[in-house]
């Protein structure tokens, strides 16, 4: 027996979802997949016991975008997920970990891989909390006669044991449900965050409501509303969102478009003269689920840094103590833009006096060319380890019968005419998709859902209505199914 065999026999013990022997019918798909997010829900409103009031959340203003409610039984969301996943496909993609992921066995260990480093990963980020964020309260280790350092360890089960409820409700949705949890979840969260900002009348600290339809209605109440914008100018559309609106509405239409852009590749059957089809290529090939990985790495510089800061150690960089954003040093320069106030200088001033436009200018490029460079590698990971690079596709194509029109029916020709499409395709949407981030990011959206989040949620909307148009239609013709590999 190999290492791998003893590794993949241990990690195989570890309680995991199994998938059903039998077909689950659409309607019953749908069952598991509401019910999950009435799960998900449910759990971001339970608060953890023994918190302090002085704590604060480690992802900040990426929590719409790895879902979860902060100070909650999700406080963790997706996050070890989205590490275990950059990790396997640094060490896939890099031929660290040889792995053919069209082999059954090595599908069982990628995956048992994958269970391990989740639990390690939300044993590390819970003990991030605990360490740097979520404080203990006094008061309730006084009522209980207990310890702080006991606090903060049930906190630290608190906040393990609800990641690991999310590993294993992504799992239900990804076997019983429809589409991945993950997305689910991503879609949940920047889905709240842009309906909070586009309705929610509780003020902010400024005096006006959140939302942006109740704040204009305050606004045209107030008086004449030409002259408030006349007077302001375009710092006054950005602090009243109505520049996020408009940003919002562009984005949403440009990833939609961006969605139905494809590049088609004809097919002809080898034995059936006349039937032919067409295999497509989407701009987007890889989706826009590697820019979770971007900005999960972003997330983990960041929360090292205010791990760093909250210990005294100030040498990569200090950060606000009311916004929780690095306002110096080299975190400053890593710290992605967020919305108009950490680049628009009116607006950067009003809060940070002493930064200069060139410090400005150079953190807007150090984030437009990390998110750039890591959508394109990532994209380029993604499709490689998720069965969607050449290889595996041309060897599906060769399975089904399939060739292309003037080129020889072996799975290498194939491959080589797919070579010359799928990582090109994969590479500009990654880059693409990293300019539309920054981009975004910077008019701001409604709910400070950001510019990741909202591509994400309108990519993860529009396939998820694939996927059920998708189910309904094999539902519909059992033949189809069985023609697909379903069940």
């Amino acid at each position: 027996m190999t290492l791998r065999d003893t590794f993949t026999s241990i990690l195989s013990k570890f309680p995991m979802v199994e998938r059903p022997e039998w077909h689950i019918h659409f309607k019953a798909k749908l069952w598991w997949t509401l019910g999950i997010l009435i799960l998900f829900f449910a759990l971001g409103n339970v608060p953890l016991f023994g918190l302090s009031a002085e704590s604060l959340d480690l992802f900040g203003r990426w929590r719409a975008i790895f879902a979860g409610e902060m100070f909650s039984l999700t406080a963790l969301g997706i996050m070890p997920i989205v590490d275990a996943s950059i990790v396997l496909q640094l060490l896939v993609g890099a031929g660290i970990i040889n792995l053919n992921l069209s082999d059954p066995r090595d599908q069982a260990f990628y995956q048992n891989m994958q269970k391990m480093l989740v639990v390690g990963f939300a044993a590390l980020i819970s003990m991030t909390y605990v360490v740097g964020f979520y404080k203990p309260s006094p008061e309730i280790a006084s009522m209980l006669g207990v310890s702080l350092q006991f606090i903060s360890f049930m906190l630290f089960i608190q906040i393990f044991i609800g990641g690991m409820l999310i590993y294993f409700m992504d799992e239900v949705v990804s076997k019983w449900g429809i589409g991945s949890g993950v997305s689910l979840f991503i879609l949940a969260g920047v889905s709240q965050a842009i309906i909070t900002g586009l309705i929610n009348w509780l003020p902010d600290e400024s005096g006006w409501a959140v939302g942006v339809i109740p704040r204009w209605i305050e606004l045209l109440r107030e008086g004449d509303i030409g002259d408030m914008i006349l007077s302001g100018g375009i710092t006054f559309l950005f602090q009243h969102y109505i520049i996020a609106l408009i940003s919002t509405i562009v984005v949403f239409f440009i990833v939609v478009y961006l969605e139905s852009t494809r590049l088609e590749i004809p097919l002809a059957h080898s034995m059936a003269r006349g039937a032919r089809g067409r295999f497509p290529i989407k701009l987007l090939y890889a989706s826009v689920l590697p820019m979770i990985l971007v900005r999960a790495l972003q997330a983990s510089i960041q929360g090292f840094g205010r791990m760093f800061h909250s210990r005294g150690i100030t040498i990569f960089g200090t950060y606000d103590a009311t916004t929780n954003s690095a306002v110096s040093g080299l975190m400053y320069y890593l710290d992605p833009i967020y919305s108009p106030w950490d680049w628009f200088p009116s607006l950067v001033h009003l809060g940070y006096p002493n930064i200069a436009g060139w410090q400005i200018a150079a953190r807007l490029g150090v984030d437009l060319a990390f998110m750039v460079i890591g959508g394109a590698v990532f994209a380029l990971f993604w499709i490689n380890t998720t069965g969607m690079g050449a290889k595996d596709v041309a060897s599906q194509i060769h399975r089904s019968g399939l060739q292309i029109p003037g080129h020889r029916r072996t799975p290498a020709a194939i491959e080589r005419m797919m070579e010359g499409y799928i990582p090109k395709i994969a590479l500009m949407g990654g880059a693409i998709l990293g300019v539309l981030c920054v981009v975004s990011n910077m008019f701001g959206t409604l709910g400070q859902a950001s510019g990741t989040g909202l591509l994400l949620a309108v990519s993860i909307a529009y396939r998820l209505y694939e996927d059920i148009a998708s189910e309904q239609m094999m539902e519909m013709y059992p033949m189809m199914r069985h023609f697909f590999g379903g069940e």
